[in-house]
């Protein structure tokens, strides 16, 4: 009888323990309740205990995760319908936070401040744009505003709880609308490449003119060079026809001075030479060897003309002559 009681005590001592450990994983706190009062109490990942079948608890996530909210339904402020596919929010939940947002808004406080906010936001936004906007022209901006929205709202309700990103999928239309949206979509892009195509020929334009451009000046440069090498072999021409002249000049100078100074030296030299007695004695000498002698007891006519010093003369010649001869 006793066997079968230690058996049941046991048993029911292990049921109790398993429902007493439980375990919390990393990334999250276990908060309590007792009643359904949150407990004060909250406990770090790992096993952790609690009284069976009286406290239970929850886990409550405080790393980085993405709450998905699917399907939104939204309408515009022309009337029409469309349907956000997947909207997800980023967020994370500070330690310190949890116990004050689980006590307001429960375990499941994404519920009330994450999903039932992007409904709403979404829906003001949709109902104050066309569905142009919505769509097309402000679709690009929906994930930072609604992210923006949501933190607002957040840092006022919820301080600790905060949205790391959005990222809103692009939503659905009624399918007439969207053919004429895809429509219009293929018109832009032959648009789009047409305008493409012309700025690449206008920039192959742009490119040819450049290089006409540096070819030309590049030609210019050339041709200045050119006419700089020419300038500089006639001037060098010229410079050599000066230095040619200036050194035939001085050449011819020099030959004249040199002529100058001889006959400036001769005329020194006949000034002390040409006394009175030398040219006396070159007349005499003069005469000497133009004089005629003549012989016989006449003479001729003409020298009955000279002077008696030069027939004197004469006669004395002619006397040593005849005087030789005799």
């Amino acid at each position: 009888m006793l066997a079968p009681i230690i058996i049941g005590s046991i048993a029911v001592c292990g049921f109790l323990l398993l429902n007493s450990v439980h375990q919390i994983e990393e990334g999250h706190v276990g908060v309590y309740f007792r009643g359904g009062a949150l407990l004060s109490a909250i406990s770090e990942p790992g096993y952790n205990i609690k009284l069976p079948f009286i406290t239970m608890y929850r886990s409550v996530q405080t790393t980085l995760q993405t709450d998905e909210v699917k399907n939104v339904p939204c309408g515009t402020s022309g009337g029409v319908m469309i349907y956000f596919d997947r909207v997800e929010v980023v967020n994370i939940l500070d330690y310190d936070a949890v116990y004050t947002i689980v006590k307001k808004y429960t375990a499941d406080y994404d519920r009330t401040l994450i999903f039932n906010k992007v409904h709403h936001e979404l829906n003001q936004f949709c109902s104050s744009h066309t569905l142009q906007e919505v769509y097309i022209d402000y679709f690009d901006q929906i994930d930072e505003n609604l992210r923006t929205a949501l933190q607002k709202e957040l840092t006022q309700m919820a301080p600790g709880l905060l949205v790391q990103a959005v990222r809103v999928t692009k939503p659905k239309i009624p399918e007439t609308i969207r053919q004429n949206y895809e429509s219009m979509e293929g018109e832009k892009t032959k648009l789009l490449i047409s305008t493409q195509k012309q700025k690449v020929i206008e920039k192959e334009a742009e490119t040819e003119r450049k290089r006409a451009i540096i070819e030309a000046e590049k030609q210019a440069q050339v041709a200045r060079i050119q006419l700089e090498q020419k300038i500089l072999e006639k001037d060098s021409l010229r410079k050599m026809s000066e230095i040619e002249d200036m050194t035939h000049v001085a050449k011819e100078k020099a030959i004249a001075d040199a002529k100058y100074y001889s006959a400036e030296r001769e005329a020194v030299a006949n000034k002390m030479t040409l006394t009175p007695q030398y040219l006396e004695l070159s007349r005499y000498k003069s005469l000497t060897q133009n004089a005629k002698l003549y012989f016989g007891s006449s003479l001729p006519q003409f020298l009955t003309q000279l002077t008696g010093d030069d027939i004197g003369t004469i006669k004395g010649f002619g006397s040593d002559s005849e005087k030789n001869e005799n």
